[in-house]
């Protein structure tokens, strides 16, 4: 298991950041290699992605989610992936976004990949890409406030 952490300061509030992070179908346009995600239900995600040159499907289950605070997840069946985003106040205007994934790489070419660090280049690569897009926009694209209490998942 490989875990990265990663964290961008954007120059927009922690609501505005947040309230984007929960609009999951929009990933894709920030996130290299992500071809879909699909909420289908309140914590129920399905991810399509291009992984080492190979297109992989799974499931995630988000197990925590506190408004303006944090979104937890685990993948539940396929690409084997967990994690936890983090949103911080840091003045008026401007909050940092923090990342961390664990990542179990399968195969050969995906092992090499992640000793190579290409898996933590690309989430830097997301994190900043995802910088640029929501602060290109006015606000975010949409919001879900609300709330998954880790005890109950």
């Amino acid at each position: 298991m490989s875990e990265i952490i990663e964290a961008v300061d954007v120059d927009v509030p922690v609501k505005t950041a947040y309230d984007q992070w929960t609009q999951f179908e929009t990933f894709p346009k920030f996130m290299e290699g992500v071809k879909s995600v699909r909420q289908l239900d309140d914590t129920t995600l399905e991810w399509v992605a291009s992984v080492a040159g190979q297109e992989k499907t799974w499931e995630a289950t988000i197990t925590e989610q506190e408004p303006d605070q944090r979104i937890a997840w685990t993948a539940t069946e396929g690409a084997h992936n967990a994690g936890v985003v983090t949103f911080h106040r840091l003045e008026d205007g401007k909050s940092r976004v923090t990342l961390q994934l664990d990542v179990d790489p399968e195969g050969p070419i995906e092992n090499i990949g992640a000793a190579l660090g290409f898996v933590q280049r690309r989430v830097k690569a997301d994190m900043e890409r995802f910088k640029e897009f929501i602060e290109s926009r006015d606000g975010a694209t949409g919001a879900w406030r609300g709330e998954v209490d880790q005890t109950n998942t």
